[in-house]
């Protein structure tokens, strides 16, 4: 599958200047990128088999890849980590000086939002996040990194610092020739009402987290 590039602009936020980039898959799904200090090297359509590199201004830039999250992200949701992940993470490239968001449209780990809510009705049922999806017929994560390499060519990227507590993301990359030189742990917005959440992530999903930071006992400590 391709990604076009579409457009870019300035993107004034509170953590700082971003320049944002808009790419295009052949259905017209759009994915977005945030960067920091790394030129645009190719803005033609890019295949996943054949993306062009070359290299950028910074020698290893920070990179988060940050799935969407409307209720996290937008509305502040504290049933996950999503808004304090990506705030954090928008602010750690800041102060790095260079970097990149891949902030893809895959909104509940690819389920959709319908069906996202609908499992959350599930987990106010006392189900964990993993059984909802399952309960519901649907994959556990659905997610796919197809885009990344080529939004990481339209800027040059080939090696990165990889904001993450998902190893799945650290191997993907490796496996399609972004070098992962270093995984960066984010922990971040941990509250009482997505510690089971968190503790789902770590126990079933093999997410790297901490074994004693997520209950419910520990933070009220």
């Amino acid at each position: 599958m391709s990604y076009q590039f579409i457009t870019n602009a300035t993107l004034p936020t509170r953590h700082g200047e971003f320049d944002i980039h808009v790419f295009e898959n052949k259905d017209g799904q759009e994915h977005v990128m945030l960067t920091l200090g790394l030129p645009v090297v190719d803005s033609d359509v890019i295949s996943t088999e054949d993306g062009k590199q070359a290299s950028s201004q910074c020698a290893i830039p920070l990179v988060r890849i940050h799935s969407e999250c409307l209720t996290g992200d937008a509305f502040g949701s504290l049933k996950c980590d999503c808004g304090p992940q990506l705030n954090a993470a928008m602010q750690a490239i800041q102060d790095n000086g260079c970097g990149a968001i891949l902030y893809l449209r895959q909104e509940g780990r690819g389920i959709g939002l319908t069906n996202k809510i609908r499992a959350y009705a599930l987990q106010d049922q006392g189900h964990d996040t993993l059984d909802a999806n399952l309960m519901l017929g649907l994959p556990a994560d659905a997610r796919i990194y197809d885009m990344c390499g080529p939004m990481l060519a339209h800027v040059g990227v080939k090696e990165v610092r990889l904001i993450t507590n998902n190893p799945d993301k650290v191997a993907y990359l490796m496996d399609h020739g972004i070098n992962v030189v270093e995984r960066v742990p984010l922990v971040v917005g941990v509250n009482d009402m997505n510690a089971d959440y968190l503790a789902t992530k770590r126990d079933r999903m093999g997410h790297l987290l901490d074994k004693e930071i997520y209950t419910a006992a520990h933070l009220n400590k």
